[in-house]
């Protein structure tokens, strides 16, 4: 068993499988670094076994911080809706990707200078505390950045417009995230970064970005949390996994928001998660070993997979389909190394009833 020692593999920069852990992660880990949107929540409803998943977790002494790439909210706002939710937090709790952006032009601007917001509220507080002056127009006297982030569905046309106006006149520009798409109520919607190739394709122009999977928003979680040994909890794999990759910590993949189990297979090194679940109930329990089996495939549990004739193939039957899961990564990430796995799961998956 790894038991939670980075396992999976050969290890973070080769990992050909998920880890194992023989106690639950909840104990393995000090500090669970938890993305929302698709995680604790969508559409600003909980999913399904979160809040008592995560009040269990905290009971049980794991610090639970809250990573988020939406930048539309404050910290106070989302702490406020997730103690509704029936999940206590406090503001210092929340970390955003509004936070790690308006640390990131604080460092290359001087305090008290005018940036342009493209964004909702959070973004707005995030620049006030860095001592730095939210403004409206790219028309403004002497202004240092423009910031862009999410600003909900209702976000005017205009003001993309306005960014690409500042943009095109050389003014420095910062997002917050690059996320394509964004869970909710309704089914996954356009993010920030769909925002962010409207005003590059009018200007030409790449801004500078903070959010997951790059160091800013890693440094920001590290300087806030104080977390020793950490464990991110999220959804996507190239925000949330990749982040965790970037930053040499664990990572728990739940598949409750944008990942699907062909994605995952799929994976490249660095969207390849230590450990996957179904849900936050993951935290709570161990996480079961996948083996090598006698004629090169993998085993877990009920479940074994290998790769042959060109896909993916799955035997076996168990409680937990997850189980089929974790060996089917094991064959698809073994078979592709370095790169992404190529082979057809279409049957495989079929056999899961995914």
């Amino acid at each position: 068993m790894d038991d939670g020692e980075g396992g999976g593999g050969r290890g973070r920069q080769g990992r050909n499988r998920p880890g194992g852990s023989e106690r639950p992660l909840s104990e393995v880990y000090d500090t669970a670094l938890l993305d929302l949107d698709g995680v604790v929540y969508a559409g600003g409803e909980a999913i399904p076994y979160a809040v008592e998943a995560l009040g269990e977790a905290r009971d049980g002494g794991m610090h639970l911080a809250y990573v988020t790439n939406n930048a539309l909210r404050t910290p106070d706002a989302v702490a406020e809706h997730l103690t509704e939710l029936g999940v206590p937090a406090e503001p210092g709790d929340v970390i955003t990707s509004a936070q790690a952006v308006a640390r990131l032009i604080a460092d290359d601007v001087p305090e008290g200078a005018r940036v342009l917001v493209i964004g909702g509220e959070g973004l707005r507080v995030a620049l006030r505390e860095r001592g730095l002056v939210p403004v409206e127009s790219a028309d403004e006297e002497g202004l240092a950045a423009v910031a862009q982030g999410y600003g909900g569905p209702d976000m005017p046309w205009g003001r993309f417009a306005e960014a690409s106006y500042a943009v095109a006149r050389g003014v420095p520009w910062y997002a917050s995230n690059t996320d394509l798409t964004i869970p909710g109520a309704r089914g996954i919607g356009p993010g920030n970064g769909a925002a962010v190739e409207v005003v590059r394709i009018a200007t030409g122009g790449e801004p500078k970005v903070a959010g997951k999977p790059l160091p800013p928003m890693h440094r920001e979680t590290v300087l806030r949390t104080g977390a020793k040994r950490p464990l991110v909890v999220g959804d996507r794999l190239d925000t949330d996994i990749e982040g965790a990759f970037n930053g040499g910590v664990d990572s728990l993949l739940v598949l409750t928001g944008v990942t699907d189990v062909a994605q995952l297979l799929a994976a490249v090194p660095e969207h390849r998660p230590t450990y996957v679940d179904a849900d936050l109930r993951g935290l709570l329990a161990g996480q079961p070993e996948v083996v090598d089996t006698q004629d090169g495939g993998f085993a877990c549990r009920g479940w074994t997979a290998s790769a042959s004739g060109g896909a993916l193939v799955l035997h076996g039957e168990g409680d937990d389909i997850l189980d089929g899961v974790r060996a089917l990564c094991a064959a698809a990430w073994s078979e592709a190394g370095a790169g992404a796995c190529g082979l057809d799961a279409g049957k495989a998956l079929e056999r899961l009833g995914r």
